[in-house]
């Protein structure tokens, strides 16, 4: 996907050079800097803050900047899951977490489930878990959902979905999306989905 958004960019550079007011160029660059991740990404939405984007526009790239810059920080979250248990980054210090950010809804997302019950199952001896981020409104079809996928790892809901505390807090306003927090409670991942077992297989070893 690097390799696509890095592509992406070019043909918006040369676009820009013809139409450098045009705001569907800076609307382009913003997914670009959603896409590359951290290090380039920031460099991206900078230039946008920086720019002669529409507010709006700006606006979105500071809440992107404000996310990559909560890489290589704690990351605080602390909640009780649908199942009563009590669920906190701080407490789950010496496992490798992966914060997933999802809904009943989202195709993409229930797409994956399998896929992250499989990881699951082979890494969770080894000191994997998983976070559940939902941006469901409805707590009784998220619970029986879980349920009938056999979904052993806690939940997080909000009635106001993808309006609640956690998506608004993070800027997460697309989903599914996936971070991946470190042995030491760091976050170290904002697009863990792309060779996610590996990733997981890495940040194990550090221990």
């Amino acid at each position: 996907m690097n390799a696509v958004f890095t592509e992406f960019e070019k043909g918006v550079r040369e676009v820009m050079k013809e139409f450098p007011d045009r705001m569907e160029v800076y609307y382009s660059l913003l997914q670009i800097a959603g896409g590359l991740g951290a290090e380039r990404g920031t460099v991206i939405a900078r230039e946008i803050v920086a720019s002669k984007a529409p507010d709006e526009i700006k606006e979105m790239a500071a809440v992107l900047l404000k996310k990559y810059e909560r890489v290589g920080q704690p990351l605080q979250i602390q909640f009780t899951a649908v199942d009563g248990r009590e669920v906190s980054i701080a407490s789950l210090k010496g496992k490798v977490v992966l914060v997933d950010f999802w809904a009943t809804w989202c195709a993409p997302c229930v797409a994956a489930i399998p896929h992250l019950k499989a990881l699951y199952d082979q890494l969770h001896p080894k000191g994997f878990e998983i976070i559940g981020i939902s941006f469901d409104d409805d707590k009784d079809e998220l619970v029986s959902f879980t349920k009938r996928r056999g979904m052993s790892w806690p939940q997080y809901f909000d009635p106001k979905g993808g309006q609640g505390k956690y998506p608004m807090e993070f800027g997460i306003s697309l989903i599914p999306t996936l971070w991946l927090v470190d042995s030491k409670g760091i976050l170290r991942d904002l697009n863990a989905a792309e060779d996610l077992a590996a990733k997981v297989e890495k940040l194990l070893a550090e221990k």
